[in-house]
C-alpha cells in the first residue's frame, strides 16, 4: 500500500481492497461495496476481526457502512459518514434497513415496545443515532420493527442545533472510553465530532485529523488570550472545547470523565503529565 494512505481511512489490505482503489493499492482482489445500515444501538468498530482487538471508533444506529467483506461473523468495510475502516460484528449490520429520517436529539432516549413509559425500554439510543419514523401514536413516534420512542426526543435529520458547544455540554460527566461514541462513554475526538455533527458540521473522527481538517489557525503565545467560545484546542493526541475565553471541556483520561477545567492548569498539568504543549487552536466559522 502506498505509504501516503491512511490505513484508517483506507479500505484496503494486502490481500482484499475497495475495487476505486485497483490501480492506487497492491491487492490480490479488488470488489464493490455492499452497502448496508448498523441495526444495533451502537456497534464497536475494531482494528481486527476478534473481540477484544482494539476498539478504533464506534458507529451509531442508522448509520451506513460500506460493506467489502463478510467472513466467520465480522464484516469489512467503511463507515460512510467519517470514511472509518475496520470490523464490525456481521449481526449489527443489514442490507435492507431503511435510511433514517430522524436522528435523536436527546442525550439518550429509550426505544419502547409500546406506546407507554411504563413498559419495559427494548434497548436505549444515544445522541445522534439515526430513526426510521414510520407514524405516531399519542407522544409517541413508531419505527419499521414496532419500537415507540418519545417525540420530543427525535428530530428530523436536517435540524441541525445552532450552538455545537452547548451539545458538548451536555455529556459533562459523562465516563471516558478510548475509541467510544455514545452517551455511556467517549473519547475527546468522539466529543468534537457528535457535537458538530449535532450542529450540522460534518468533522473527522481522530484527533490528528481534526486538527488538519476543522477551521482555520488561531495564533496564539503563552498567554493564551483571545480565544473564543467554540475554539477547539489540540495537544498531541487530545483536543478540547473552549466554552468560553478560560475555560476548556473536554473527555479526559486524568479524570476518565468529560470535564470542564481552566485551560491554563489543564495546560500546564498536560505539559507536566508528558502529554507535550498545545499544538494548534483551530477556529471554525460562523455557521
Amino acid at each position: 500500500m502506498s505509504t501516503n494512505l491512511d490505513r484508517r481511512l483506507t479500505p484496503a489490505r494486502p490481500d482484499l481492497a475497495a475495487r476505486h482503489l485497483d490501480g492506487k493499492v497492491e491487492a490480490l482482489a479488488f470488489v464493490d461495496p455492499i452497502p448496508m445500515r448498523v441495526v444495533t444501538p451502537s456497534v464497536p468498530l475494531r482494528r481486527e476481526p476478534r473481540p477484544d482487538a482494539p476498539l478504533d471508533t464506534e458507529a451509531l444506529a442508522g448509520e451506513a457502512v460500506r460493506v467489502y467483506e463478510q467472513h466467520e461473523g465480522w464484516a469489512w468495510g467503511q463507515l460512510v459518514g467519517d470514511s472509518y475502516v475496520g470490523y464490525l460484528p456481521e449481526d449489527c449490520l443489514a442490507g435492507d434497513a431503511p435510511a433514517p429520517s430522524h436522528r435523536v436529539c436527546a442525550l439518550r432516549t429509550f426505544v419502547y415496545p409500546g406506546p407507554s413509559i411504563k413498559l419495559p425500554p427494548l434497548e436505549a439510543l444515544s445522541l445522534n443515532a439515526g430513526v426510521a419514523v414510520t407514524g405516531e401514536s399519542g407522544d409517541f413516534f413508531t419505527t419499521p420493527h414496532g419500537g415507540y420512542i418519545f417525540k420530543q426526543h427525535l428530530c428530523p435529520r436536517a435540524q441541525h442545533e445552532p450552538d455545537f458547544v452547548a451539545v458538548a455540554e451536555r455529556f459533562l460527566n459523562v465516563p471516558y472510553f478510548w475509541g467510544g461514541k455514545t452517551s455511556l462513554g467517549l473519547d475527546c475526538s468522539a466529543l468534537v465530532q457528535l457535537s458538530l455533527a449535532a450542529a450540522g458540521v460534518a468533522a473527522p473522527r481522530d484527533s490528528d485529523m481534526q486538527e488538519r481538517g476543522l477551521g482555520e489557525a488561531v495564533a496564539f503565545d503563552d498567554g493564551l488570550a483571545g480565544l473564543r467560545r467554540g475554539d477547539l484546542v489540540f495537544w498531541k493526541g487530545h483536543v478540547g472545547i473552549m466554552t468560553d475565553a478560560d475555560t476548556l471541556l473536554h473527555a479526559t483520561a486524568y479524570t476518565m470523565s468529560v470535564i470542564r477545567e481552566p485551560l491554563r492548569p489543564a495546560r500546564d498539568r498536560i505539559l507536566a503529565r508528558n502529554g507535550g504543549p498545545i499544538t494548534a487552536i483551530r477556529r471554525l466559522s460562523p455557521q
